[in-house]
């Protein structure tokens, strides 16, 4: 073994569910802020959008 484990266990990964619910409150927050940081939300929310399996 080369490495040594992290001294915190890890966090779960999001689920689906979890992701969607992220992107719709970036959304929230790019139509609230129109300031650079609202527009950052909202390309981060187009991003993480494309990532999501479809339903």
């Amino acid at each position: 073994m080369t490495t040594d484990y992290p001294p915190a266990p890890r966090l779960p990964l999001l689920t689906a569910a979890e992701a969607r619910d992220a992107v719709a409150f970036l959304r929230l927050l790019e139509s609230l802020d129109l300031s650079p940081r609202g527009v950052a939300a909202g390309q981060l929310a187009a991003d993480l959008a494309r990532r999501l399996p479809g339903e």
